[in-house]
């Protein structure tokens, strides 16, 4: 594990489900459908086709502050589009600098226009840990002479 891993690797690891809602679905619906997935966004999607994203955040910065309905406001009335996604081909190193940039916590992953995943802030960060302490365990073995080679 490296930061330079491509994406599809964190893919194979974590699994590629995606959860998502249709436009039309209320707000309401979205909310607890990100409950009982536990999870933070959903991918809006229209006949497999990737129209938008609908996260927490959306919920309470244009429903909850603007004094708005959840179960009468439609998702395609708050969800985020376009969106920015990445492919199975970028690295987790841009896959962060991305999230910074954008100040974004998921990021879909497209392969040609199909999704075949979502990555979180979260997933970047495990897959960021677990490569440094892979990098220390290496590192300690060869201080402690049990290094091959």
């Amino acid at each position: 594990m490296k930061p330079v891993d491509k994406i599809d690797s964190v893919l194979k690891l974590k699994g590629g489900q995606i959860w998502s809602v249709v436009p039309t679905a209320t707000v309401f619906e979205a909310i607890e459908k990100m409950s009982e997935k536990g999870v933070g966004a959903l991918l809006v999607l229209v006949d497999g086709q990737l129209a938008g994203i609908i996260s927490e955040r959306d919920y309470a910065r244009k429903v909850i502050l603007r004094d708005r309905s959840s179960k009468h406001t439609q998702v395609q009335e708050i969800m985020t589009s376009p969106v920015v996604t990445v492919t199975p081909l970028h690295s987790v190193e841009e896959c962060m600098r991305t999230m910074t940039e954008n100040r974004i916590r998921h990021l879909p992953v497209l392969d040609r226009d199909r999704v075949v995943g979502v990555i979180s802030i979260g997933d970047l960060v495990n897959w960021i840990i677990s490569a440094h302490e892979e990098t220390i365990g290496h590192l300690q073995s060869y201080i402690a002479g049990n290094y091959p080679g």
